[in-house]
């Protein structure tokens, strides 16, 4: 009998919503890795591809649910990326060790304070650090189970989980 092995790459989002210093919600949320991240991956690992040094998250307001397809190109339109939240740019992912094929920005996450009420959908990386950036590569997008609906001053706390997973 053969069997086919395989490694699932993955981001896990958990994503605490914040308002005047309280948590109103903590929720997780997977992603689906689009197949220009795959494709960087497979780059890196087994083509000496250029690695990316740093990876930004970002957020979007679109009710879109993201494909396999989507690229980095074609992602701040369709998902329709939020862009009113300090600071000026998407949030760095700043990445601790890897442990067991997981790494994750747990001792620095990722904070978005809002400068507009909106409705947030999901999350996602990439790795352009300009807010609404057409260029780079899309690692990960993630679709909220539910949305968010965000006022001023309220912070969406992201921590984000890059893990490869042998199946």
């Amino acid at each position: 009998m053969t069997t086919k092995a395989t490694i699932q790459p993955g981001t896990l989002y958990t994503v605490e919503h914040i308002r005047n210093g309280k948590v109103l919600s903590r929720d997780t949320h997977h992603n689906l890795v689009p197949t220009e991240g795959l494709n960087h991956i497979a780059g890196v690992v087994t083509k000496g591809a250029a690695q990316v040094p740093t990876w930004y998250i970002g957020l979007f307001e679109g009710n879109y649910t993201p494909v396999p397809a989507i690229t980095a190109a074609g992602f701040p339109a369709a998902a329709t990326e939020c862009t009113t939240y300090a600071p000026s740019t998407r949030v760095e992912f700043n990445e601790g060790v890897v442990t067991a094929g997981v790494v994750d920005n747990t001792a620095n996450r990722a904070e978005f304070t809002m400068t507009a009420n909106k409705t947030i959908y999901g999350a996602f990386m990439a790795s352009a650090q300009a807010k609404g950036a057409v260029t780079g590569i899309l690692i990960s997008a993630a679709r909220f189970g539910s949305p968010k609906a965000v006022l001023v001053d309220d912070v969406l706390r992201i921590t984000a989980s890059l893990e490869f997973e042998s199946a």
